[in-house]
């Protein structure tokens, strides 16, 4: 006969019953007699209120992909592509149809994603540029109030360029200097078969990169649900960055596409799929009731991608048009979040002040700036406006989302703007700037107030000293870096890194070489 101990927390119960049902030795009678305790213990009052309480401190799963447009979904009805994962979670979840990254380019909206400021705030100016470590950021937030904190796939915020590299253990702006407990990362991005760090141990890995992600991140959340604690994990997939490289049979359905295309494509089934794993895992782990999952991308679409990747809107990445700017944005919460559609503008700003909100912690550092908003309210229900606009400033371009309308301006020492009514005209084709030149003057000085508070932060004015600490790294190459250099020519013939190194000669080639010389 089972011998249960007497529980003093839920949590231990639970992470009890979590261990038989993931131990293929214990038997269906002990099981069932488990299940029976649970629903016996688990109606008590002690333990409905520790219930609600973990439902008060969710786990969170942040997951976001590397270029996908906002077009690029089957629920938006793309042509070629289908990602029947994706439209399984929007279906069951808050789906914004106006929800944007963070910047044009990958490494301001990761800035933006971790600290919930504007990415020139935190010193990430452009791609490949470094998080300053004077920021605040939301692992170390969480881990500060009893979260366990994971960060797994693509960093690019330790301001190297070229193709992802598995991270020194020696780079002081490595995931774990800014929070994450556990961490398996690379420098940017990264495709099949990829060589990845642990923290700072360098491992090979066989297979898709999505599905590697989910795979380690799902053990990291395994380990977690076991233990009781809540925790964050970050996924940041690799795909369908360039350059692409998909399985057969992920890009076979589209054959009649131009090479670039199919593997870019298939990148994305194997994306989809890759989501779908995780889904199943967090049911098959009984905690999807205790689990926020955000699914989004980094920044707009790829423009020479075909068919189209960013919905017919104007743009690409790298803009600061809609297509640049404006990506796919999910939230699911099985039993808390109701599923529908919102038209309500959102970023990823407001990831950090929203799952702040959510787990009752507070922002450690009030004086300093955020841009983003908490989205707890529309959760249950749509706003009739947002309250604060969504700002975009990012290698002198910048744009102002107030709702309907839209400023922006493609180089900013220029003065010269557009305006746009997201409403009527969401593909901007038509610029109301000199139509609406009260709308429009006043946009530009709230525009203008915000800019110059960016300054200010850019100094380091936000921080306890009041500037920016020494030693902060230039964005460059890490093939510059000396711990890399041993690993150059064993690197070479990796077809990942044939942008950035030569490939080793063939010796018979070199031999013959020789001799007709």
């Amino acid at each position: 006969m089972i011998q249960f101990p007497a529980w003093t927390s839920t949590d231990c119960l639970r992470s009890f019953l979590l261990h038989l049902r993931l131990t293929t030795s214990t038997n269906a009678s002990v099981v069932v007699a488990a299940l029976l305790f649970q629903s016996l213990v688990l109606q008590s009052p002690l333990a409905l209120s520790a219930s609600a309480e973990s439902v008060q401190r969710p786990n969170i799963v942040l997951v976001m992909t590397d270029d996908q447009g906002w077009g690029q979904t089957g629920y938006y009805n793309h042509p070629v592509l289908k990602t029947p994962n994706l439209d399984a979670m929007a279906a069951s979840g808050l789906r914004f149809d106006r929800f944007y990254a963070g910047a044009p380019v990958c490494s301001p909206t990761r800035a933006c994603v971790l600290t919930g400021r504007a990415n020139d705030r935190t010193g990430v100016l452009s791609h490949g540029y470094a998080l300053r470590r004077q920021e605040i950021t939301l692992p170390q937030i969480l881990r500060q109030h009893g979260y366990t904190t994971g960060h797994f796939g693509k960093w690019h915020l330790n301001g190297y360029r070229g193709p992802g590299a598995p991270i020194l253990h020696s780079d002081d702006h490595n995931p774990g200097e800014f929070g994450f407990d556990d961490w398996l990362s690379v420098t940017n991005f990264f495709d099949r078969d990829p060589i990845m760090s642990r923290k700072g141990k360098f491992e090979e890995f066989q297979g898709d990169s999505s599905e590697i992600v989910v795979s380690e991140a799902s053990k990291f959340i395994t380990r977690q649900a076991r233990s009781g604690k809540p925790f964050l994990a970050v996924l940041w997939f690799g795909s369908p960055h360039d350059p692409f490289l998909a399985a057969d049979d992920d890009r076979g359905e589209f054959s009649e596409l131009d090479p670039p295309s199919q593997h870019h494509y298939g990148e994305l089934v194997a994306m989809d799929r890759s989501v779908g794993t995780l889904r199943k895992n967090l049911r098959e782990l009984g905690i999807q009731k205790e689990t926020l999952v955000w699914f989004c991308s980094d920044n707009g679409g790829l423009p020479k991608i075909k068919p189209d990747t960013v919905g017919g809107l104007r743009g690409n990445k790298g803009t600061v048009y809609e297509g640049g700017l404006r990506v796919p944005g999910i939230i699911e919460w099985e039993g808390r979040i109701d599923p529908r559609i919102s038209r309500y503008p959102a970023s990823v700003l407001d990831i950090l002040p929203t799952v702040l909100e959510l787990t009752q912690t507070p922002y450690p550092y009030p004086q300093r700036p955020l841009d983003g908003l908490s989205l707890v309210t529309v959760f249950d229900q749509e706003p009739a406006r947002r309250e604060k606009p969504i700002p975009f400033r990012q290698g002198g371009k910048a744009a102002w989302v107030d709702n309907r309308y839209k400023l922006l301006t493609t180089k900013m020492d220029s003065g010269k703007y557009e305006l746009y009514d997201l409403e009527s005209d969401p593909n901007e084709t038509k610029d109301l700037f000199s139509d609406r030149s009260d709308l429009a003057g006043d946009m530009v000085h709230a525009f203008t107030q915000w800019s110059e508070g960016v300054d200010a932060s850019v100094s380091g004015r936000d921080y306890p000293s009041g500037k920016v600490d020494a030693g902060e790294p230039e964005p460059r190459f890490w093939t510059q870096t000396e711990e890399y250099q041993p690993y150059l020519e064993q690197w070479a013939d990796r077809w990942e890194y044939k942008s950035r190194l030569k490939p080793k000669a063939n010796p018979k080639k070199s031999a013959k070489g020789a001799a007709a010389k």
